[in-house]
């Protein structure tokens, strides 16, 4: 675990094409201060207005994660936002030159290879980290995202879907920035063959090819390459919540067990969390301490 804040040691530069708007797209990241945080800025809007990564900054949750103020608008964030959580990068700024993070290949590989080949270092202050004191649960029907006290950052994640080539797939993982890189990083988002053509009839997902998801067919993955991972989509379900349960703005110590979430519920999950104030404490060094709600050392999923 790292106990002092992150950043990049030198500005990296993406070029790609957003998902939904199918429109060029140039970004570029760069070191930032200690408590900066996660920072976008458009620098193709006049004034390069700008929006820090936060939960109460999320305005549309329906396609992907968008964050918006004062009229500076930046979709899809979730696979960029996990790669600052999944190589615990505390600060940056993010500059780019339309209103959609570019999706790469589908993944946060792209991303994650490039930071780690140009370096990160250490800033010498320590972090802030969400402790909890005692579990958060939030239910709705068969969906269900909780916090549990942990003395590490652990996701378990379940997904469930009427398809022969997904069905139940469940991962449970401690995230360390190895395992963020080997394991998670290269799954790519996933979506099904009618569900793509539809959502092209009616404008949406213009950028959207084989070369940056994983489309499924009625009996077949579309892509000629197949899958990275037998269970790739649970793998890209998990790097979506660590996208999404970053806008916390600050790490958490926790075990999240994530069923059948998506965007939308993981943000309301966020709301449950700040509403819980008395369930959880802020702490610049985490302090082993006995937990004080009984958590299993293991969770069904």
């Amino acid at each position: 675990m790292h106990v002092n804040q992150r950043t990049l040691r030198k500005p990296v530069r993406f070029r790609g094409i957003g998902l939904h708007s199918g429109k060029t797209v140039n970004l570029t990241i760069k070191p930032a201060p200690i408590n900066h945080g996660i920072r976008f800025v458009r620098v193709d809007l006049p004034g390069t207005p700008g929006v820090t990564a936060q939960f109460n900054r999320v305005v549309d949750t329906s396609l992907a994660t968008v964050i918006g103020s004062d009229g500076c608008i930046v979709s899809t964030i979730e696979h960029l936002m996990a790669t600052f959580s999944g190589l615990f990068i505390d600060n940056a700024l993010i500059e780019l030159d339309a209103y959609e993070v570019p999706v790469m290949d589908g993944s946060a590989g792209p991303f994650t290879e490039q930071i780690t080949k140009s370096g990160i270092e250490s800033q010498g202050v320590p972090r802030h980290f969400f402790v909890l004191r005692e579990p958060i649960e939030l239910v709705d029907g068969d969906k269900s995202v909780t916090a549990y006290p942990s003395d590490v950052f652990r996701i378990s994640c379940t997904i469930d879907f009427d398809h022969p080539l997904i069905g139940r797939q469940s991962l449970d993982v401690e995230v360390t920035d190895k395992i963020f890189a080997t394991e998670i990083s290269r799954a790519r988002t996933f979506g099904f063959l009618h569900e793509v053509e539809y959502m092209k009839r009616y404008g949406l997902a213009l950028g959207g090819s084989l070369d940056n998801a994983v489309v499924i067919d009625k009996d077949r993955i579309v892509n000629p390459g197949g899958l990275r991972f037998p269970d790739e989509f649970v793998r890209h379900k998990v790097l979506d919540c660590l996208g999404d349960f970053s806008l916390l703005g600050m790490p958490i110590l926790g075990h999240l067990v994530v069923v059948k979430s998506g965007h939308a519920f993981n943000h309301a999950f966020l709301e449950k969390f700040f509403s819980c104030k008395e369930s959880w404490e802020t702490r610049r060094v985490p302090v082993p301490t006995p937990l004080r709600a009984e958590q299993p050392k293991s969770v069904a999923i």
